[in-house]
């Protein structure tokens, strides 16, 4: 595909030099760029792509894609003097990229069922559920989100929990050359503002719940919500795809209520306390799973679920619309819902045969951290210990909350490091520590400060008795942890086993 046919959906501001020149791939990475490269220079908050367009140009890049600035007029005239290599100004690179990466692999999101789940919480549990329901209705799907990548039945790491525009496109154009029908995509805030799922049409959008997170990176919550509200705006048009658009929207959340009534789109809500499409009550839950009934706009059914607490209950609902909106019948589907097993990292029960509970939850926001308690606190026989820290060089605003969450709901809370990343952990806990400090003796548990996370982990351990439920949040799957710059292997689930079975020894 030559640069003309490339740049041809963009509308670009300006353009200098031959544009027909043959693109073989796109990169906003000068590291990456080889013979045939098409240059996309991004401004990013570290480094500038833009000061390395020249040396682009020397590796072989047929021509460089600049945003609108002094800085790009400048390098665009430099380049094109100098370089002899066509430049093409926009309004906004970052969307760009994502356009010509679709474009060039034949905008592989047209020829797929497309399904994007965001929200701070429950996106890769909702995204496990729709995928084991559409499996079990005959769809061939592919998964991207925080877990990993799913093509099929291949798997592949996830870097993060929505890829970078250009491999996002690899991904999906491999999901078409493999036959797939769906994709399901975790879509985070960072995607989102930083416009690694432009160039995707969306068939089916869910909102699971907005709560405080990842306010390092955006200033406050509205522009949080804006950014989360462009899956459902921008989009999910309606008119270019068929079957119809739909957005399922959880009418629980207030910011939820608020999107619902934005969508250009037919919108389906579901929720447990407000009036819903999709409606659960007489919610029954134990260790073993939950069990509750659903008003759908095909009937009533009963559902009978694997998965623990009232936040896998709100999962389950969107889900189900989800389900509903591909036609599924409500016997496949109650059938379906009964037959998944728990997502790796949550509310995963880790048993060596101890006579205690003990939980690895993904928990690592106000919100998540204070759901999984609620549902510890309706199972627990005994006590309640809960393991959690802070990621360092993070949003700082949750974590005084965050502590206030875990003594208010917890019989002992032991507070350690998460990713301290390049932050002291005694700071980080510090800061956990101020909120703690801000309630009164008498109404909070007992905590203690153990930086070090498998001592913590085995601290609380030992302390289990008969009947306690002890949670080990915020890591979840994981299986590292970040100190300093170095990615060290940790995984929470190990550690406890090893801990349990280090207890069974000494006893």
């Amino acid at each position: 595909m030559t640069i003309a046919e490339l740049i041809q959906p963009l509308h670009p501001l300006d353009v200098h030099g031959d544009l027909d020149r043959e693109v073989l791939d796109v990169t906003d990475d000068s590291r990456r760029v080889r013979q045939g490269s098409l240059f996309v220079a991004v401004r990013g908050t570290q480094v500038d792509g833009h000061e390395f367009a020249r040396q682009a140009c020397l590796d072989g890049a047929v021509g460089v894609v600049l945003e609108e600035s002094p800085m790009a007029r400048r390098i665009g005239q430099v380049t094109a003097i100098d370089m002899t290599k066509p430049t093409i100004t926009v309004r906004n690179s970052k969307e760009a990229l994502g356009c010509l990466a679709s474009r060039l692999h034949g905008d592989p999101s047209l020829h797929l069922n497309m399904v994007g789940v965001t929200g701070t919480n429950g996106k890769t549990t909702v995204t496990h559920l729709i995928r084991a329901l559409l499996d079990n209705f005959g769809e061939k799907t592919g998964v991207i989100g925080t877990v990993g990548y799913f093509i099929g039945a291949d798997f592949y790491p996830a870097s993060h929990t929505t890829p970078g525009a250009v491999q996002l496109q690899e991904l999906l154009a491999r999901m078409v050359e493999a036959g797939l029908d769906t994709a399901i995509l975790e879509v985070s805030s960072h995607a989102l503002a930083l416009g690694r799922v432009s160039g995707c049409e969306f068939d089916v959008a869910v909102f699971t719940n907005l709560t405080q997170d990842h306010l390092d990176f955006h200033a406050d919550m509205q522009e949080y919500f804006e950014a989360k509200q462009r899956l459902f705006t921008d989009l999910l048009p309606p008119n270019r795809k068929t079957p119809p658009k739909r957005a399922v929207v959880n009418i629980d959340d207030e910011w939820g209520i608020k999107l619902a009534g934005q969508c250009s789109v037919p919108v389906w809500t579901y929720g447990i306390r407000h009036e819903a499409d999709i409606q659960a009550h007489e919610i029954v839950s134990t260790l073993d799973g939950t069990q509750f009934r659903v008003t759908t706009p095909t009937g009533e059914w009963l559902i009978r679920s694997q998965l623990v607490g009232e936040h896998n209950v709100y999962n389950i609902l969107s889900a189900i619309a989800v389900a509903l909106e591909f036609g599924m019948s409500s016997d496949l589907i109650v059938a379906s819902i009964a037959s998944v097993k728990n997502v790796p990292g949550r509310f995963e029960r880790i048993t060596q045969g101890q006579d205690f509970t003990v939980i690895v939850d993904y928990a690592h926001t106000e919100d998540a951290l204070l759901r999984v308690l609620l549902t510890a606190q309706s199972l627990k026989r005994s006590k309640i210990i809960t393991v959690f820290g802070c990621g360092g060089d993070r949003d700082t605003g949750k974590r005084p909350k965050m502590g206030q969450v875990a003594v208010r709901h917890s019989d002992l809370a032991i507070l350690t490091s998460d990713n301290p990343r390049t932050e002291d952990p005694m700071t980080i806990l510090n800061g956990i520590e101020e909120g703690i400090l801000k309630i009164p003796k008498s109404i909070r548990s007992d905590y203690r400060m153990i930086p070090d996370r498998r001592e913590a982990i085995e601290a609380a351990i030992a302390a289990a008795e008969p009947g306690d439920i002890v949670l080990i949040a915020g890591k979840g799957h994981e299986d590292y942890q970040i100190v300093g710059t170095e990615r060290l292997n940790f995984d929470d689930r190990q550690v406890a086993r090893e801990a349990l079975q280090h207890r069974v020894r000494v006893k």
